[in-house]
C-alpha cells in the first residue's frame, strides 16, 4: 500500500529538480531573490545626451566669458587671437561671438541684474 502524501512529495521534488536543472530558482514572495540582482545589459551609449551636454557647456562658458569681458573687449580679444595665425586662427574662429553666445550672455546679464535687486 502506497502513501498518497509520499507520492505527492516525490512528484513535487521531481518538479523542483527539473526546474533547477533548467536554471530556474525559487523565491519566496516579498523577498529579494536572484531576479532582484539581475541587471539588464545597457543597449546603447548615451551619445546624444553627451553631445547636448558638451554643446550647452561650451556655449555656456563662451557666454559667461562674453558677459564678463563685455561685447567690445571680447571681439577685440578674439580678433587678436585670430591675427596670430596657425592654430590660433582656428581657436579664434571657434570663439567668435555668434547669436547663441550673445543670447547666453544676455541671459546671464538678466539673472545678475535680478539678483542685485
Amino acid at each position: 500500500m502506497s502513501d498518497p502524501n509520499l507520492e505527492d512529495f516525490y512528484t513535487r521534488v521531481g518538479r523542483i529538480e527539473r526546474a533547477h536543472s533548467m536554471g530556474y530558482g525559487f523565491e519566496a514572495p516579498d523577498t529579494l531573490g536572484r531576479s532582484f540582482y539581475h541587471r539588464t545589459p545597457v543597449q546603447r551609449r548615451p551619445v546624444f545626451r553627451i553631445g547636448v551636454f558638451l554643446f550647452c557647456a561650451c556655449f555656456g562658458m563662451k557666454g559667461a566669458i562674453h558677459y564678463h569681458m563685455g561685447d567690445v573687449a571680447f571681439d577685440r580679444r578674439v580678433a587678436e587671437i585670430e591675427a596670430r595665425g596657425g592654430f590660433d586662427a582656428v581657436q579664434g574662429f571657434l570663439m567668435r561671438s555668434e547669436p547663441i553666445t550673445r543670447l547666453v550672455s544676455k541671459g546671464i546679464g538678466i539673472v545678475v541684474e535680478r539678483s542685485r535687486l
